[in-house]
């Protein structure tokens, strides 16, 4: 089995303090090292995005934060999928730090229908049974100043996943068809706040709301929400991490994620929710950050790979749409699409640069687009920032963000085309990501 990711931490760290004891002398030796590094950390990711969401491995100099879970959740309606209580990980700022915030969105897709929401009710995605009882941080989580240099010492919270449709369904019947569901995520979502309000976030100074995929959905729907908890006089904003999903045709001329969504929205009643919504539009529409972001006053980060590998997988080349297998290795592994692939690949990331048109003008959001094949990068010590980690312009994800965050330059870094981006981290499957 190759080493995990979360086992590559201290080694990119080990490998930046050796560098700088040796100096010149060291440098061909630490840039074959990295090199090495960097292989095995593909192969590592490669392995584990590969298979279903599970408890990461340790390293020896990496935070292990408990799980807490909600307070009176029954008392207050907030439940994950099965009725159990929601949770999530603190792990509490020191020092400068002290009064600054760092909330996380975990993700995990969403469920469409009350078969695939209740598969859902027996894994971590939809009962705090199954979660684990501690996680690591890492990447922007990491208390580790040389992996995190501008967010390490902040109190950072991770809330859990568990309600099927990116902490937004207030239904509440219990009963869908005489079983018991409760789709409960904005009830989740304003108690989990409830709670770390009076666990001292009120009094932030600073606070960033963050997310990864599904979580990087709801830090769109939820930004506004967030900013309005806090004093005015904080520096509040939001980043999401791979959750700029697109409202395209697949390969066979059908917009599979735009129908799944309308099944989402549908299940979970969540037309009512979006303001932005027109009576024209279907109702999947509304789901889309696309849609979500023309009401956002906040400012947001966006960070995400131009040929996401999630999207590839199940967006633009979904298995139902490829009857011959034809996407079967390009797929699975960016380097082995054909030319006339590429160029389909090619027209995915000119959508995405079409949809944040609007975004690119805004002066106080920010943009870090990779030429990556790879789904979510801001909770790996590797991708986030190390010797190794993808660049655009010079600069890792961890200092363009940083940057932006405390106003030290406007950021907008647009990538070129694959594959003109050597430091890039593309992963290889050797199945699809769960869909």
């Amino acid at each position: 089995m190759p080493p995990s990711p979360a086992a590559s931490a201290p080694a990119s760290r080990h490998l930046r303090l050796w560098w700088r004891r040796r100096g010149r002398a060291g440098a061909v030796a630490a840039t074959f090292a990295a090199a090495l590094l960097a292989a095995a950390l593909l192969l590592s990711l490669s392995y584990f995005a590969s298979l279903p969401l599970a408890p990461a491995t340790p390293s020896s100099s990496s935070a292990l934060v408990g799980l807490t879970l909600l307070r009176r959740a029954e008392e207050k309606g907030a439940l994950c999928l099965d009725g159990s209580a929601p949770g999530y990980h603190l792990q509490r700022g020191s020092g400068s730090g002290s009064q600054s915030w760092l909330i996380h969105l975990e993700g995990g897709g969403w469920c469409r229908n009350l078969k695939s929401c209740a598969s859902r009710q027996k894994s971590m995605l939809g009962s705090s049974h199954y979660m684990e009882r501690q996680v690591e941080f890492a990447g922007m989580l990491s208390d580790d100043e040389d992996q995190n240099p501008d967010f390490h010492n902040w109190n950072k919270v991770k809330i859990r996943y568990c309600d099927g449709a990116s902490f937004s369904g207030n239904v509440k019947d219990e009963f869908q068809n005489g079983t018991k569901f409760f789709f409960r995520g904005q009830r989740i979502w304003e108690a989990v706040m409830d709670e770390l309000l009076l666990k001292g976030l009120r009094h932030a100074k600073q606070a960033f709301l963050t997310g990864c995929s599904a979580g990087g959905l709801a830090t769109y729907i939820h930004c506004d929400g967030f900013r309005a908890l806090l004093p005015k006089d904080s520096r509040v904003k939001c980043l999401a991490d791979g959750g700029f999903f697109l409202d395209v045709e697949d390969i066979s001329k059908q917009r599979t994620l735009r129908a799944f969504y309308s099944d989402v929205v549908r299940l979970q009643d969540l037309k009512r929710k979006f303001l932005h919504c027109r009576s024209s539009m279907e109702l999947g529409q509304c789901f889309f950050p696309r849609e979500v972001v023309k009401d956002i006053r906040t400012p947001v980060f966006v960070l995400n790979p131009a040929y996401d590998a999630w999207q590839v997988q199940h967006v633009l080349a979904p298995e139902a749409s490829d009857p011959q297998h034809s996407w079967q290795d390009c797929r699975l592994d960016i380097s082995k699409c054909s030319p006339e692939q590429l160029q389909i690949l090619q027209g995915f990331r000119e959508e995405l640069h079409d949809a944040m048109r609007e975004i690119k003008q805004k002066k106080d959001w920010g943009i870090f687009i990779d030429s990556c094949f790879i789904h979510c990068q801001t909770l790996n010590s590797v991708t986030w920032h190390s010797p190794s980690s993808p660049r655009v312009n010079n600069k890792t994800m961890a200092e363009a963000v940083g940057d932006w965050f405390f106003d030290r330059r406007e950021v907008k870094e647009l990538d070129c085309k694959y594959p003109c981006n050597p430091t890039c981290h593309n992963l290889v499957f050797s199945k699809p990501f769960k869909g």
